[in-house]
């Protein structure tokens, strides 16, 4: 674990066991007593820490007592089925992110369509991929790195944290948008992949900001574009890849969704609640020592948001030939 992720899980110690017990506020009667938050992922990662941290200002907002429920398996894909199953009434949301959005084109046969079964009812927060490689590779920039991959054609290693993951599509829709050819070599979760790409046996990877920045900063990889559409605040003299490849963009985020037919005033009342915690300073705050930033967005936005990565992640799928069992 880098030194800045260590900092920000102290910064949020004891985050996982919080009991979420609510105190006094102005209840709504739209909203169910209990809210579960359900995360497809096992506690402690950031998206874990993030339904959290916007569980426990939510409980002080709303009245209601707040619960994270981690049901891991099929790369959210479990969590999501519940959800879609859950009582239509604002007490059970899905923690979603870019999995979400990968899993519609990567699965052939889910029991549900997310765009179809959810709801999107907030975001929480948003950042970018770092393109990152081993200090020795010759590549200093993008432009150096399509030269050598054109004049290399399948000589670069690409690691990622595996098959279907954002990390790996990502350089998959980089290799398509920049017509260039690198080798995808798909590790066990991050950990290896990071081992791997310091000792030299990869070359490049595209990983999300919060688990490379200390990486960047203390040396031990080094950063040439992050995978946002304009330079980042948490890096920002690290250019966007946009630069070289326009129109490329990719961003992790996580947000808030609940079945389909909950009352539109429901969802309503909960995304002003969860936009408001956003603007705290204090969160806001967290948020960005994770390298992210808060995701205000009315449910009307980010429903096109989560529409368009869809689209975005079902063309990258199909071009990297990414499948699952």
């Amino acid at each position: 674990m880098n030194l800045l992720r260590r900092e920000v899980l102290s910064l949020l110690t004891g985050a996982a066991a919080w009991p979420l017990v609510p105190r006094p506020a102005t209840a709504d009667s739209l909203v169910p007593g209990t809210i579960h938050i359900v995360v497809g992922f096992p506690p402690g990662g950031v998206g874990d820490i993030s339904s959290r941290l916007i569980g426990a200002s939510l409980q002080q907002r709303l009245g209601r007592s707040v619960v994270v429920d981690n049901r891991t398996g099929a790369s959210g894909n479990v969590a999501t089925e519940a959800v879609v199953k859950a009582r239509p009434d604002g007490g059970t949301l899905i923690q979603a992110g870019p999995q979400n959005a990968i899993n519609a084109t990567l699965y052939k046969n889910l029991p549900f369509d997310f765009i179809r079964d959810i709801a999107m009812v907030a975001g929480i927060m948003q950042g970018p991929l770092v393109m990152v490689t081993n200090p020795a590779f010759p590549a200093k920039s993008v432009t150096e790195l399509i030269d050598y991959a054109k004049a290399n054609p399948g000589k670069i290693n690409m690691a990622s944290a595996g098959n279907g993951t954002t990390a790996h599509l990502a350089g998959a829709l980089f290799q398509m948008m920049a017509r260039v050819s690198m080798v995808h070599v798909p590790y066990r979760g991050a950990a290896p992949a990071h081992v791997d790409l310091m000792a030299g046996r990869a070359q490049l990877m595209f990983d999300p900001i919060v688990d490379a920045i200390g990486f960047i900063r203390d040396g031990r990889l080094r950063a040439l574009a992050v995978t946002s559409s304009k330079p980042w605040p948490a890096l920002p003299e690290i250019p966007a890849l946009a630069v070289v490849v326009p129109g490329y963009e990719v961003m992790a985020w996580f947000a808030l969704g609940t079945p389909k037919a909950t009352p539109a005033g429901t969802i309503a009342v909960l995304n002003k609640a969860v936009n408001a915690s956003l603007a705290e300073p204090a969160i806001a705050n967290r948020i960005r020592a994770l390298g992210a930033e808060p995701m205000i967005m009315s449910p009307r936005e980010l429903d096109a948001f989560v529409a368009a990565d869809t689209e975005k992640w079902a063309k990258a799928v199909k071009f990297s030939g990414a499948k699952v069992d």
